[in-house]
């Protein structure tokens, strides 16, 4: 396998991903309270979004790579 074929390859599974999940989420923690030995925090858990349109790019584009290695 070719450093074009597995860029082709790692294209297209970063693409299905991309539109089976739709986005990531990751949690922070936040310090609320901080009084001597008493302390409180709070867990926040946001999203980023991953706009389906570029996961369809990456297959597309993995596709179109591993056309063009085979072509040659």
């Amino acid at each position: 396998m070719n450093g074009r074929t597995l860029f082709g390859v790692v294209l297209i599974v970063i693409g299905i991903i991309a539109l089976v999940y739709q986005g990531f989420t990751y949690t922070t923690h936040k310090k609320v309270l901080d009084i001597g030995p008493i302390q409180a925090t709070k867990e926040e858990h946001q999203t980023i979004p991953v706009p389906p349109v570029i996961g369809i790019i990456a297959v597309i584009s993995g596709v179109a790579v591993l056309a063009l290695g085979r072509s040659k």
